[in-house]
Order: C-alpha cells, then structure tokens, then sequence
C-alpha cells in the first residue's frame, strides 16, 4: 500500500507533472513554474520581442496568459483536476521589452467544487502589472494517478 504524500510534496508533484506537459506555458511562452504549493503557485516569464503589441508593449493577451496559468496550477495543487470557470484581469502599468514578469497566485476560498484565486503580476522592481482573479471548477479525475 503507498503512503499519500504530504500536501506539500503533492502539490510540487502535481506542479512538476503539468509543466513537463504544458506546451503553452513552458514551450511557447518560455515560462518557468517557480513554486506549487498548496492553493498557491508562482510563475516567471521574460518579456521578449515576440510578446509585443503595436505601442511595443507586452501584450495583454501574454500577461492575461501568464496569470492564468499561474491559477491553473494554484487550482490543480490538490491533485484534484480543476479547471477555469471564469475570469478577469485588471491591467495596471506596462510590461515592457526586457522585464521579467512574476505571478504570484493565491487560493482566497475552495468551496465544494468552487475556489476564488487571485493573481498578481509585478515586474523585476516589484510594479504591479495586473491583477487577475479566477473562478474554478473541480472536474473528476486528478493530475497524478492516485
């Protein structure tokens, strides 16, 4: 019989196993997944030439990226498959050619099948790009077979 790991080694389990997947996030974007711990997870991303929109600033649509998937794998951290059921995002300042972007996401409820997660995305002098705020949805099945 296997011992259930700690909140905390599942958590990095379930983080380590969704980014070695996550084409969109690791691949594409060039993200790295600093930290998943329980209802919390942290995300990095560089701002290359390729994030840039016409006014030569990050576009929204890679900040908005970035943040949720820092919330999917805040929301995934219990080995319980989750997935968005709504969102928003506030932009703040402009993320600029050059920065590094960092999203921090914290679990605020989980609520039967429902968690409220908030994002916050600040830039290498700690500026806060955006906030974001999702919903999720615990759907069957989990991350790591259990």
């Amino acid at each position: 019989m296997m011992s259930t790991p700690d909140p905390q080694t599942l958590a990095r389990q379930v983080g380590e196993t969704m980014f070695a997947v996550d084409v969109a996030s690791k691949d594409t974007m060039g993200m790295e997944l600093l930290a998943c711990e329980p209802g919390r997870a942290l995300m990095r991303m560089l701002v290359k030439p390729l994030h840039l929109n016409g006014h030569q600033i990050c576009h929204g649509g890679f900040i908005f990226t970035l943040a949720d998937s820092t919330f999917a794998f805040a929301c995934n951290s219990y080995n319980k498959n989750a997935v968005a059921a709504g969102c928003s995002i506030e932009f703040l300042k402009p993320g600029k050619l050059g920065d590094v972007l960092t999203c921090e996401g914290i679990e605020q409820t989980l609520s039967g099948r429902h968690g409220i997660y908030d994002m916050k995305v600040t830039n290498q002098n700690g500026d806060v790009i955006a906030m974001f705020r999702g919903k999720s949805a615990q759907i069957p099945g989990s991350v790591v077979p259990e």
